[in-house]
């Protein structure tokens, strides 16, 4: 099985979907924490053993629940 390639020449906030990794950076806060929101956030998109996270729907469910 080849390795996913990874494209780091775009900005991670033009991305539509993130990994895990990227999703805690984009939210400044750890992985546990990143995976919990994504999951509040119903934004997760497994395909296959790839998890990756819809980034409108999480900036959504934040909107939705910020003060």
């Amino acid at each position: 099985m080849n390795a996913t390639t990874r494209n780091n020449t775009m900005n991670i906030t033009d991305k539509i979907a993130v990994t895990t990794e990227e999703l805690a950076a984009l939210l400044s806060c750890g992985r546990k924490t990143a995976i919990q929101i994504g999951r509040d956030a119903e934004a997760c998109i497994q395909y296959g053993k790839r998890v990756l996270w819809n980034v409108s729907r999480v900036k959504t469910h934040l909107d939705a629940i910020s003060a």
